[in-house]
């Protein structure tokens, strides 16, 4: 009794002392926002003034309040970093690939943060050669990615990008390989892709608008010319942004243009750099294609004709306008056609059918296809490095929601696979057979059946009475498959069920599944995600008081948006990262990535893209009423999503909630868009994010 006693009057205790703590109150100071007859009062819009004092120490009272309102947990997130940890091998190596002679892979040191990049020249055995190391280049620096790595063709020059800043600015540097010594040039302000011609000495790169982060030039640099570089494409159209890259085959560079819905192509001999791009097939608003050479031929992945799914099509080397396009496979209503690989002797088909991915593969010579087979009820699987162009074996990664990730060799004429790496996961605890894995349907208001991945501890499995963490996207086509996490076990081993809800805005169920989640149709997603968590409270995966979410970038717009349109369902949300000033954010086309993000939700200019996104953007939408539990994470340097509009949000929340349920903000004054740099330090997010969801389960 004196034991329970006392537990009581610790719990009341911090209970009332965090009742107590100040919440910060940032500053209100009316603007005037205008268009379309219609006038938005933003009291918070002053937060968009990067390096402001006020502004900064506004941000820094937020991470004293999250930390003093979780002071009481702090000791379970060092234990849930810890815990993720130590699953994770420190001292592990990627699987070596073969790339023109020599063996390149990444590995890791015992308590260093940052990868080591080498190669072996000929075999495995002989000597390493480290090309880079991240940890020593990374010294002084709060933030330090390593974009592209390129060796010339003749393996004596190494042509690297580093983003020192997290913006997604890369500076290329240079480096003789056999001297070790780094070249004095350097470019700045570019996307950080490398492509090599064949004369071992000129580059392709592309330049970012500082301002809007666009994409929007191809460049040609000579490293043994003192002239200055020389522009070879400028994208003109705000809305397209470029890139540009090597074939395959290493026979032509190609400059790619690109927008949501229509993109365009160059190509360029690659051993003649100083030469004249030619067009392959001029943009078409909704024509949306790509294109992979081989054997004199031009492969490419199409809508034309209205194949909503794509399909492939085949035209000759230099008739590359769309009237000499041939179908090759067609268009399957019922099959979302996704990518190929290109092999000497046989093409690597993957594509979607009812949501799981699937890989074909087709010999060059006629030959009878046939598929690779896996056995999960869901699963994950995607093509992996594919070099060498004459290799007989396909190279992929495979999960599941219990199986952790492997690396397989599968052998394209005999169909033997071989596991080259499966990861291991350290601590001695984890047992796959533990744990259940399910893809289960939820019907939607309109009649649409939403699959849903989910894993489970059997042992700590109790119909109707567990916690669930319900994580969401649906955004710009994008798939998030049944894949193995480890971190995820801090979760599931506590008694957590965790689902993905695969909701309208992926592609999960095809092209149709994507198109019916955006635009105007934007809020089939939110309906989506909300008829999820009821469903999985109705057939017991989850207790109706314990239902958490989870969702970054657009999909924080997602938790933006259901904790608006249905706050009672949830009793706590994570939002990363988050796109919640929706409207004001895509009126302002200097901020990075606004204009080419039109054909996903819409143009404000337009009044009726303008009033469909206001009914649903998070911020305009906040009301006076009962919200859940929220926190809410971010990075100063975003290049994607401003740190302003989650800074915006919180302090709106904060004004008009009508409860007092914990709103708490984290954001991290050194990382952007992707978070810490270090291999580790992100995981000390995540733990924040976890002892979290834990702390409410205990009020």
């Amino acid at each position: 009794m004196t034991k329970y006693y006392l537990l009581l009057i610790t719990i009341l205790y911090s209970c009332d002392m965090k009742n107590k703590l100040k919440e910060p109150i940032a500053e209100k100071i009316e603007k005037e926002l205008s268009i379309h007859g219609d006038t938005r009062i933003d009291e918070y819009y002053w937060l968009n003034q990067r390096d402001n004092k006020k502004v900064i120490n506004y941000l820094n009272d937020e991470n004293s309040y999250r930390d003093e309102f979780m002071k009481d947990y702090k000791s379970l997130e060092e234990d849930i970093f810890l815990e993720i940890k130590s699953r994770i091998k420190e001292d592990d190596s990627s699987v070596p690939y073969l790339d023109n002679g020599y063996y390149y892979y990444t590995r890791y040191e015992k308590d260093k943060q940052y990868p080591i990049y080498c190669r072996k020249k000929g075999n495995l055995e002989s000597d390493e050669e480290i090309l880079i190391d991240v940890n020593i280049m990374s010294e002084g620096y709060e933030y330090f990615r390593v974009g592209d790595i390129e060796i010339s063709p003749d393996d004596k020059v190494m042509a690297y990008s580093v983003d020192t800043l997290s913006r997604r600015i890369y500076t290329i540097h240079f480096m003789d390989l056999e001297t070790r010594k780094i070249h004095k040039k350097n470019i700045k302000n570019t996307s950080g892709s490398i492509t090599w011609a064949n004369d071992n000495e000129t580059i392709f790169y592309n330049t970012r608008n500082v301002e809007t982060l666009r994409s929007e030039k191809v460049m040609k640099h000579n490293l043994n010319s003192s002239s200055k570089d020389v522009e070879i494409y400028f994208e003109e159209d705000e809305t397209f942004s470029v890139y540009s890259y090597k074939t395959k085959t290493d026979k032509y560079i190609v400059i790619g243009s690109s927008a949501t819905l229509s993109q365009e192509f160059r190509y360029l001999d690659a051993n003649n750099p100083d030469g004249d791009f030619k067009i392959f097939q001029e943009r078409i608003n909704g024509l949306e294609y790509s294109i992979s050479h081989y054997n004199d031929k031009w492969y490419i992945r199409t809508n034309k004709d209205g194949a909503t799914n794509f399909k492939l099509m085949v035209c000759g080397e230099n008739n590359t306008s769309s009237s000499n396009w041939k179908d090759y496979i067609p268009h399957r209503e019922d099959v979302l056609f996704e990518d190929i690989e290109i092999f000497k002797n046989h093409m690597v088909v993957t594509e979607r059918e009812s949501g799981l991915r699937k890989v074909e593969i087709r010999p060059w010579d006629g030959g009878k296809s046939h598929y690779i087979q896996f056995n999960d009820e869901a699963y994950s699987v995607y093509s992996s490095t594919n070099v060498e162009i004459d290799s007989e074996k396909f190279r992929y990664s495979y999960s599941s929601m219990t199986t952790p990730n492997s690396v397989i060799e599968y052998d394209m004429n005999t169909k033997e696979t071989d596991i080259l790496k499966e990861l291991e996961v350290l601590g001695g605890t984890f047992d796959k057979n533990n744990y259940v894995s399910r893809r289960v349907w939820a019907p939607s208001r309109d009649g649409k059946q939403v699959p849903i991945s989910l894993v489970y501890r059997k042992d700590l499995f109790n119909n109707g009475e567990n916690p669930l963490l319900l994580y969401g996207y649906g955004s710009y086509g994008i798939t998030n498959n049944a894949s193995f996490s480890s971190v995820r076990l801090s979760l599931l081993d506590r008694g957590f069920v965790y689902a993905i809800a695969h909701i309208r805005g992926s592609q999960y169920l095809g092209r149709g599944w994507y198109d019916d989640g955006k635009m105007f149709k934007k809020k089939n997603t939110f309906n989506d995600f909300i008829d999820s968590g009821k469903f999985l409270i109705k057939e017991g995966f989850s207790h109706k008081d314990k239902l958490f979410a989870m969702g970054g970038s657009a999909g924080g717009l997602l938790m933006g948006a259901v904790a608006n349109m249905a706050p009672e369902l949830f009793r706590g949300i994570v939002a990363g990262v988050p796109f919640v000033d929706v409207v004001t954010t895509m009126l302002d086309d200097d901020i990075p990535l606004t204009t080419f993000e039109y054909d996903e939700w819409g143009n404000p200019n337009n009044k009726d893209s303008y009033d469909y996104m206001l009914s649903y953007s998070p911020y305009d939408q906040v009301e006076e009423k009962d919200y859940p539990a929220i926190f809410i994470t971010t990075g100063y340097h975003d290049s994607q999503v401003q740190y302003f509009e989650p800074a915006k949000w919180i302090a709106r929340l904060r004004d008009r909630r009508t409860n007092k349920e914990p709103l708490l903000m984290y954001c991290n004054m050194d990382a952007g868009h992707g978070g810490a740099s270090g291999r580790f330090e992100a995981y000390k997010e995540t733990a924040m994010e976890y002892a979290f969801f834990i702390s409410l389960l205990d009020n």
